[in-house]
């Protein structure tokens, strides 16, 4: 009984000490949000260079409109969300169907093809700034939103990940899908895509974060003020006056940019979730 008791105290306070180290590290992740999100509320003649004036005296939603004057903010914020959601759906189709054809199908130099796939994600995005930049000129996308989609329609990472996933999917499934007269793009689209479905939702977090938080790409190709991203007039954001931006702008233009993808991201988040649940279910 004594010997239940101390491991019953020892649980307890494993399960104490965790839980204050997860607190710790949420509050550590979570303060330069707040922090942001309440400098972007101060006015600008306030203090917020200590911790004691985190706090704003006279709350303000005045530097928002401030923003919107130096970049046209709801453009931008088009641009981004076109490029995201267009982005991760093309990616999304193309990666999986790549995936469902080196998992499931037979063809000539199927092995050679992944293997050099692999190989491409041993050479850095920024090694083929020239070439793709050449490309890109050459369609006349230089300034258009398509040269941030077609590009990376297709990732090798992308490809290489659904193909692991869909290699566990059973093939005499789709042997007999096809005895029972169901094409191959039948038998993508209609059972080993609604199979996938949590693969799918984890593929489309990253790659919607990812699209979302580009800045890179969208500096190289957009060159007017109009086809700017997101988050690159948030980082123009500082020389936009000649070095004068206060920083509650600022913080109020990052604030734009960050709050929308947090809400996608837990929308998102709770879909695979769903997904995850749902495929448990039917095991």
């Amino acid at each position: 009984m004594i010997v239940y008791g101390i491991k019953n105290i020892g649980t307890r306070l494993k399960r104490s000490v965790t839980f204050v180290a997860l607190i710790i590290v949420v509050v550590v992740s979570l303060f330069p949000v707040c922090w942001m999100l309440l400098t972007a509320l101060k006015p600008v003649s306030e203090s917020f260079s200590t911790l004691g004036s985190i706090i704003p005296n006279k709350p303000t939603f005045a530097n928002f409109p401030s923003v919107m004057q130096l970049f046209p903010m709801g453009r931008n914020f088009f641009n981004s969300v076109v490029v995201s959601i267009v982005g991760t759906a093309t990616t999304l189709f193309f990666c999986s169907l790549a995936g469902f054809a080196f998992a499931k199908f037979d063809f000539p130099a199927k092995n050679f093809l992944f293997a050099f796939l692999l190989a491409t994600m041993m050479i850095p995005p920024e090694a083929s700034v020239i070439p793709v930049f050449i490309i890109i000129r050459k369609l006349g996308w230089v300034n258009n939103l398509l040269a941030l989609i077609v590009p990376r329609a297709a990732t090798a990472v992308g490809i290489f990940y659904m193909r692991q996933y869909i290699s566990a999917f059973p093939t005499e499934l789709l042997e007999q899908a096809r005895i029972d007269g169901c094409r191959d793009f039948g038998i993508y689209w209609k059972i080993v895509l609604p199979v996938i479905r949590p693969a799918i939702a984890s593929w489309a977090v990253l790659a919607l974060i990812a699209r979302w938080n580009d800045f890179f790409w969208p500096l190289i190709f957009m060159r007017s003020k109009e086809m700017y991203t997101l988050m690159v007039s948030i980082a123009l954001l500082p020389v936009s006056e000649g070095l004068s931006t206060p920083w509650p702008v600022i913080m109020a233009g990052t604030s734009m940019a960050v709050v929308p993808i947090i809400i996608m991201y837990v929308m998102l988040t709770r879909f695979q979730l769903a997904e995850l649940s749902a495929g448990a279910v039917k095991g």
